[in-house]
């Protein structure tokens, strides 16, 4: 308990899965709480839940990771309700359809760039500055293991390598105003987000075959390595990026044919 005392942390894409699963674990570790999402009404069930447990811990905020604005308006409620931001976890993000490039349009591939690698890059421009005014600041990106390892989610894939390149040289150029910036790049996690792989289980038989320890993951898994990297445990630690993924990136290529 209390790994996260008198820290202040934001969290995207908490309403459910991994992100209301990290924000559950920061609040229980004693951290003040914003947690943001497009989903409002389950956003705010979440929320609720967490505060039932620890009061006063936790608010939530509509954040569309896109709009620049909005950063900027949630940056501020953070800073007036709890005076500052020690920690910033990208965790929001949206999947693509297991298609080939040929059937990738524009809008789609935009869709996907925008919210997984802008929304991310919003986020650390708008948090940096208080950061770096303190002299210190964990900032946390979620990737995924289909940045490094083929499942041909084209613009998926794309846009979650981009957060690994984003967080290094992030890492390189904030280090020294004393701010940290690694990556989490999560396997197979059970998540709404990942519904659809265990809804068929061709898919979901793959995804097991091909994890060294024979099963997928859990939110929790990704929410203890995001509160190592939030905490002053990993004081040392930057510019990485930690894989949880049961063994799955050393194993053969997933097949997701549906």
């Amino acid at each position: 308990m209390n790994r996260l005392e008198n820290k202040v942390a934001i969290i995207t894409g908490a309403a459910m899965g991994q992100g209301a699963a990290e924000a559950y674990l920061f609040a229980k570790e004693g951290a003040k709480v914003v947690a943001t999402d497009m989903c409002e009404d389950i956003l705010r069930e979440t929320v609720q839940k967490i505060n039932e447990d620890f009061p006063h811990s936790t608010i939530a905020l509509k954040l569309n990771v896109t709009d620049e604005e909005e950063w900027k308006k949630v940056v501020e409620e953070c800073i007036n309700q709890f005076g500052t931001v020690d920690i910033l976890l990208n965790n929001a993000g949206i999947g693509s359809k297991g298609i080939n490039y040929d059937k990738t349009d524009y809008q789609a591939f935009e869709n996907v760039m925008k919210i997984n690698a802008w929304g991310p890059f919003v986020g650390m421009k708008t948090v940096a500055p208080i950061m770096i005014k303190n002299k210190k600041g964990s900032i946390i990106n979620v990737s995924s293991l289909a940045a490094v390892k083929s499942i041909e989610f084209n613009a998926y894939s794309l846009s979650k390598g981009a957060v690994i390149s984003l967080t290094k040289a992030a890492s390189a150029d904030l280090g020294k105003n004393g701010i940290r910036v690694n990556t989490i790049i999560p396997g197979t996690i059970e998540t709404p987000m990942t519904k659809i792989i265990c809804d068929y289980p061709n898919v979901l038989n793959s995804c097991i075959e091909k994890t060294a320890l024979g099963h997928i993951g859990e939110a929790d898994d990704i929410a203890y390595c995001a509160l190592y990297l939030a905490s002053d445990e990993s004081k040392y630690t930057t510019g990485t990026d930690i894989t949880i993924d049961g063994g799955q990136r050393y194993k053969d290529t997933l097949e997701l044919e549906m």
